[in-house]
């Protein structure tokens, strides 16, 4: 005789994996014997008496003739039972050898292919997940979730180049298609890389981190990073504390100090004053000597600043007569420190055209983050894209945009 099983019977593992189904055997029959013996079983099945259950089938299991089919039938009955018993280790054993017997539907291969990868991540058992996991990719059902299930399970089990494996190609299709991976997914790739040690792929993964998870400490973290590449370059090491300024992750009042000093001797005080006043805002200045050295920078950079905006129009003039657009940057840039973003945009535009710039790449930074601080997102985006040349700049006119999609 041929015996069935209900799908409601395993809802120990509906609860813990969604919603498994441990389908018919094929239409094949049992022998007198097992059949008797199971009979009673399966009503015990459906009462979700498990451990009764368990004990009949255990009789069959112990009888010396069974054919392969009756193997078979009594692999599926114990992995109901012990599903629903919730003795996940022995579910897995026995819808193993049924998912292994030829007896196996293959409609029913992938539902229970999946199951056998939940309920072996479930069970730590990650080279087990793994296999049924692959086995799903290769036939083609695997979903986001098996994939991010199998890099976890590769990261469990400190496979760190496999797991960036498996979630990499996952993480880019999303993004491709237009999708928000989730942070889960970019946190495992970002701790693997940090497993491995490896620089350029952890820049990448807190970059996507901060692209779709903009928080705080990830902004800081990223912004540490790229401060340390533009060591020892005075143009980009400002440049970077812009940024930081902007995202709010300036927070040491040494970092406050040689931003407002860089700000002073690139022709920009009122972005100094600008930046100290926030320092004394936030009492980043707690040490007296420090309070009294940067109260001391801050008068000045307000003289310089009064002094420089008086002269700002005739300055502007001179630069227009100017046959290279040199001057006409150190104007948009002085301008951009006052806030006067439509003007420090003519005075950027005028630069660029004129050409013989002392750094292209440095002056599109400014004017795109003018635009962006007037109001032209749009317009920012396209100019950013016009960084080149320089890694650092390139990789902050990226970052200014992520900000700006975010603001």
């Amino acid at each position: 005789m041929k015996l069935t099983l209900v799908a409601g019977l395993i809802a120990g593992v509906a609860l813990l994996v969604g919603s498994p189904a441990f389908a018919a055997a094929p239409a094949n029959k049992n022998s007198d014997a097992v059949a008797k013996i199971l009979n009673p079983a399966q009503e015990l099945l459906k009462k979700k008496d498990y451990q009764g259950a368990i004990a009949k089938i255990r009789e069959a299991a112990a009888l010396d003739k069974k054919t392969p089919f009756d193997e078979y039938t009594i692999h599926e009955f114990f992995c109901a039972a012990y599903a629903g018993a919730g003795n996940y280790a022995e579910a897995a054993k026995s819808c193993e050898a049924k998912l292994d017997s030829s007896f196996m539907p293959e409609a029913e291969k992938p539902k229970l292919t999946l199951t056998l990868l939940s309920l072996n991540f479930q069970l730590k058992n990650y080279d087990k997940a793994i296999e049924f996991g692959q086995r799903a990719i290769k036939g083609g059902f695997a979903t986001e979730e098996t994939k991010n299930l199998v890099a976890q399970a590769y990261y469990l089990k400190g496979d760190w180049k496999d797991a960036l494996k498996s979630e990499q190609p996952v993480i880019d299709a999303e993004i491709k298609a237009g999708e928000t991976p989730k942070e889960q997914q970019l946190a495992l790739v970002l701790n693997a890389c940090i497993k491995l040690d490896d620089k350029d792929c952890q820049e990448h993964a807190i970059e996507r981190l901060v692209t779709y998870y903009p928080k705080p400490d990830l902004w800081a973290q990223l912004m540490f990073t790229v401060l340390h590449d533009a060591s020892g370059n005075d143009t980009n090491t400002m440049e970077v504390y812009r940024l930081m300024f902007e995202v709010d992750t300036l927070k040491n009042a040494s970092d406050y100090n040689e931003m407002a000093q860089m700000a002073l001797e690139q022709g920009s005080p009122g972005e100094a004053v600008k930046v100290l006043d926030k320092g004394f805002q936030a009492n980043v200045f707690a040490d007296q000597r420090a309070k009294e050295r940067n109260t001391r920078l801050l008068e000045t950079a307000k003289k310089t600043a009064a002094t420089d905006q008086a002269n700002l129009p005739k300055i502007a003039a001179e630069a227009d007569k100017a046959p290279t657009g040199a001057k006409n940057a150190g104007v948009g840039l002085a301008y951009l420190g006052y806030g006067q973003y439509d003007k420090a945009i003519d005075e950027f535009q005028k630069a660029l055209t004129k050409g013989g710039l002392r750094n292209e790449a440095e002056t599109r930074l400014q004017l795109g983050i003018a635009q962006f601080k007037a109001g032209h997102k749009d317009e920012a985006y396209k100019t950013w894209k016009t960084v080149k040349g320089d890694p650092v700049l390139e990789r902050l006119a990226g970052l200014w945009a992520v900000h700006a999609k975010q603001g």
